[in-house]
Formats: C-alpha cells, structure tokens, sequence
C-alpha cells in the first residue's frame, strides 16, 4: 500500500507556517481548537458556499491574552470588505457572536487566482456539479495554472466519473510534482462535488519552485478592520 503524507503538515516548520499561531494551557487545548474549527467552517459557509463567494483560499488564526486575530486570504477582498467595510464588519459581527470572544479580522488579497490550489480545487468541483467534462475541465484548470506561472501542477478526481456505475481514479500532471523535497514549495488543497450521482474527490498539488528557510513571500494585506 502507498504511504502518503499531507504536503502542507510534512513542512511545517521548514517551508510552510502554522495556520493557527497561539499556545494554551492543557485545560483549555481542546477548547482553543474546536473553536479554530468552528470558525474556518463558518467562514468558508458565509464566502465560499453562498453569496458573494469570495474565494476564500486560506484562514490563519492568532490568538492573544485579549482577542482572536482571524487573517482571510481571498481572491475577492472587495466582495469580503463590501461598501465602506460594511460586509467585513457584519462577519466580524458574527464572529464575535460564535465565539464570544473579540475578534479581529485582516484581508489579504491573493495576487495570482490561478496558481492557488484550493481555489482550483473548488472551481474543478463547482465545474463537476454542472456535468462539465472531468478530463476537459483538468486540462483546462491545467493550463491556467501553468501560465499563471507554476513549475508543476497535478490534479485527480475521485468518483463516479461521469455518472458511472463504478467509482474511479483519474489523474493529470504538467511540469514537476517533488513530493518529497522538503524544501519544494508545495500548495495542495481538497474539494469535494455534491453531484446527482454521488460526491466526486477534488485534490490538486502545485509546485511552485525550491525556497529555503525565511523566503517565503508572504500575501499582501489590504484590510484590517478596526
């Protein structure tokens, strides 16, 4: 059997960060990180699963004494701010209201759409739920991201590949995919597509080049709110 390992979890601490940045007495642990859960899973529900679907790609959760630290990476920080900052002061709202606790939210926009793997991974699934061709939809996603300039991109979906009595593997990649180079700046990311037929497995890795410890860029802030 293959023996396979997250890509993002296999470099934390060499080339990739924590998403959640905060340290806890044992006590209060298990409540600290059902409530990192439960708000990435209402902020995906309120921007990427309903109007005005931002494309969140990535939530990153600080904590103080005092307060939450939430930074969303969106391809969409207007939709996310909204008028005057009158949509991100509505989710701040909302968050605050979850978790009773005081938050504070900082947008970052994402600089390149294309070569972000979780927001392929969710348009591939949005295109299978509307019967779109699986193989042409990966080629299609394929080629955007190697324009946007990505050294290597692999993509496989998972399924009743269209609407087929049995359940299915099915696999493309372009360029490189080194797995198991550390030092290999891999962005991976999962979606999934709730068709008529069953649910269809999303993954996509895209390799973005070799990086050494402290170059990572880090995404622009836009945003904070008050």
């Amino acid at each position: 059997m293959g023996q396979k390992v997250h890509p993002i979890g296999f470099r934390v601490g060499i080339t990739e960060g924590w998403r959640s940045r905060w340290f806890a007495p044992k006590a209060a642990y298990a409540e600290f990180l059902i409530e990192d859960q439960v708000i990435r899973r209402f902020v995906d529900e309120r921007l990427n699963r309903q109007p005005p679907f931002a494309g969140l790609a990535r939530v990153e959760i600080e904590r103080t004494r005092d307060e939450v630290r939430v930074q969303l990476h969106t391809a969409r920080p207007g939709l996310v701010i909204g008028p005057k900052g009158s949509e991100v002061d509505k989710l701040k709202e909302s968050l605050e209201d979850l978790t009773d606790r005081k938050i504070t939210l900082n947008i970052a926009e994402i600089k390149v759409p294309d070569g972000d793997a979780k927001l392929i991974a969710e348009a591939i699934a949005e295109q299978l739920k509307k019967r779109g061709s699986f193989r042409r939809v990966m080629k299609t996603w394929m080629e955007a991201a190697m324009a946007a300039g990505a050294k290597g991109i692999k993509i496989m979906v998972a399924g009743r590949l269209g609407g087929s009595e049995m359940s299915r593997r099915n696999w493309m990649r372009d360029g490189r995919v080194p797995l198991q180079t550390l030092r290999a700046d891999i962005d991976y990311a999962r979606a999934e597509a709730g068709t008529t037929y069953g649910r269809i497995g999303v993954k996509v890795w895209i390799y973005k080049g070799d990086v050494l410890v402290d170059e990572k860029p880090e995404a622009t802030d836009v945003y904070v709110s008050d």
